[in-house]
């Protein structure tokens, strides 16, 4: 029983942090692209970095497998010249959940960097900053909250992933089998006492964040205000 819960646990915790380390670094460079520049097919772009949110996560996990399959554009390329599958492997799990999750951090992180008034941005471009000094040291500062908030969301939502996931690198026990897949696992062979364990590690990992990124988010609302 320990076996079955702590393998998807430790399994879920290392794919969930490299896919919200991906979805939080992407995330926020778009979201400040976004919300520092105007160019034709801004709004076509937003929906496109939007619509992993909305869409049926079967419908995601088809496009990554024509994108990173063994006969995708990419993933043909990849084995061809690097020898590297990312298809029934971890790493393709953490790109699944890291392109599901991305909209969180884009639209979260985009709200709070618009949030940071523009005469402080111009007042370190009078004292000589760069731009890159300006992001790191008056921008990001000041939008952090909002930024921490939706990676956490973001940590939350690729714990919970479960479609893209099962298609692009299937529910193998040790090997890609999250917990979410566990679950899924458990309740098809009747073992209801592992489900529920998992149920309960989940949904209390998933309240507790979600508790946090509401502090986080109304801290966020105060200083903006």
């Amino acid at each position: 029983m320990l076996y079955s819960v702590m393998t998807p646990l430790l399994l879920t915790l290392k794919v969930v942090f490299w896919a919200t380390l991906i979805a939080a670094t992407c995330g926020v460079v778009a979201a400040y692209l976004f919300s520092r520049s105007s160019f034709w097919g801004r709004d076509w772009l937003d929906a496109a970095c939007t619509l992993p949110l909305v869409m049926p996560p079967t419908v995601l996990g088809y496009y990554l497998i024509v994108l990173i399959g063994r006969n995708g554009i990419l993933g043909k390329w990849l084995e061809e010249y690097f020898g590297v599958t990312l298809m029934f492997t971890w790493q393709g799990a953490v790109i699944a959940a890291a392109v599901v999750s991305f909209p969180l951090v884009f639209k979260s992180a985009r709200a709070a960097l618009e949030s940071v008034p523009d005469n402080y941005l111009q007042a370190a471009r009078i004292m000589g900053a760069g731009e890159w000094e300006i992001f790191f040291r008056v921008t990001l500062p000041l939008s952090f909250r909002g930024v921490l908030a939706g990676t956490m969301l973001a940590f939350a939502r690729a714990m919970g992933e479960f479609g893209a996931t099962l298609m692009v690198a299937g529910n193998l026990p040790g090997r890609t089998q999250t917990l979410s897949l566990a679950v899924y696992s458990a309740v098809q062979a009747g073992d209801d006492t592992l489900a529920n364990i998992l149920v309960c590690i989940v949904s209390l990992l998933c309240v507790v964040l979600l508790v946090i990124t509401g502090k986080l988010l109304a801290g966020q609302s105060i200083k903006a205000s």
